[in-house]
């Protein structure tokens, strides 16, 4: 029997949030607040079916109620993949859980050995990891810098060692650490 917290408006969800809507277990992936120009506020989401892995692009208005779902949160060190699988050990007991790729989804791309994160459960059962809100990243891939483009130009397209592309400035180079915001996958600084 799951344990609800509150029932909360839909504009007052952050990424990673677990609710209940249609007996679904759902997490919000990504979530944007868009005005269209005549009309009311909308909340554009991309969420995730824990039990499935199914992603559904949806649209709810920000007063709209849900019931956000109790989460148990423990502290946990990556260690490494097993297939399919990213293997995790528990802070606390050292037990290891497996986070199948479709639960972890884009999160898998921020994820570098003995990194640590919070793995959420509802009642026993994994539903998804929390990243810390930067990471440190290598760059594995991107093009020289072209003589006499500016350091305030567009930037240009970065390939991280975990396979996480970043739109970088012009001077980054390949071997480069670089500090990642894992809530919209953008370039902070180097390390």
């Amino acid at each position: 029997m799951k344990e609800f917290l509150v029932m909360i408006q839909t504009i007052d969800l952050k990424k990673g949030m677990v609710f209940e809507r249609g007996g679904k277990l759902l997490r919000v992936l990504q979530i944007n607040h868009h005005k269209p120009g005549k009309g009311n506020t909308l909340m554009q989401m991309d969420i995730q079916d824990v039990r499935t892995g199914s992603i559904v692009h949806t649209t709810m208005r920000p007063s709209e109620k849900v019931e956000q779902v109790n989460v148990d949160k423990r502290q946990a060190q990556y260690l490494y993949d097993q297939g399919d699988a990213s293997v995790f050990m528990d802070m606390e007991n050292y037990d290891q859980y497996e986070v199948s790729a479709s639960q972890l989804g884009d999160d898998k791309k921020y994820l570098v050995e003995n990194m640590k994160v919070t793995v959420n459960f509802v009642d026993g059962e994994i539903v998804g990891i929390e990243l810390p809100t930067t990471v440190e990243l290598e760059v594995a891939d991107t093009q020289p810098m072209i003589k006499g483009a500016t350091i305030d130009g567009g930037g240009k397209p970065a390939t991280m060692t975990t396979g996480l592309v970043v739109n970088v400035p012009a001077f980054i180079k390949n071997g480069d650490k670089l500090i990642i915001n894992t809530t919209d996958g953008s370039y902070k600084s180097r390390a």
